[in-house]
C-alpha cells in the first residue's frame, strides 16, 4: 500500500537480517517482530536512512554513499537490511573495531561482501 520495498523477507527465522528496520532506532528483525511491538513506534526503513541521517532530500546519507564508493552491493538483496544494522551500530558506537563489527552485524550476505562492507564502515568513520 505505501510503495515502500526496501525491506525485504528473507528466512522468517531472524537468522539473515534482510528484513532489518529500525524500530525506535533499535536495529530489529522485522520477520518475528510481533506487529503490535511496533505500535506507537517510530520505525525508519532504507527508504527513510537518508532522512533521519540528515541528508537533503533525495540525497543519500554519507554510509549509503560509501556503500555505492566501495560497490558494496552485488544481488542487493540484503543490503537494505545490512545498511540499516550497520547504521544502527554506528548510532551507537562511531568507531567500531573490528570485533565491534563482527559482533554486531549478523546479517548474511550469500554474495560475500563482507570485506567491502568493512571497508565502507571505516569510510564512514575515517570522515
Amino acid at each position: 500500500e505505501l510503495g515502500l520495498t526496501g525491506t525485504k523477507f528473507g528466512c522468517g527465522v531472524a537468522a539473515c537480517g534482510a528484513c532489518t528496520v529500525h524500530i525506535d532506532g533499535v536495529a530489529t528483525r522485522t520477520c518475528v517482530t510481533p506487529v503490535e511491538a511496533a505500535d506507537g513506534a517510530e520505525i525508519t526503513t532504507i527508504e527513510g536512512l537518508a532522512a533521519v541521517s540528515g541528508a537533503p532530500e533525495g540525497g543519500l546519507s554519507a554510509l549509503q554513499a560509501a556503500w555505492i564508493a566501495k560497490q558494496v552491493p552485488q544481488c542487493g538483496y540484503c543490503q537494505s537490511g545490512m545498511l540499516m544494522a550497520v547504521s544502527a551500530l554506528l548510532a551507537e558506537n562511531p568507531q567500531p573495531t573490528d570485533e565491534d563489527i563482527d559482533a554486531a552485524i549478523t546479517n548474511i550476505c550469500r554474495c560475500g561482501t563482507y570485506p567491502r562492507i568493512r571497508a565502507a564502515i571505516r569510510d564512514v568513520t575515517a570522515a
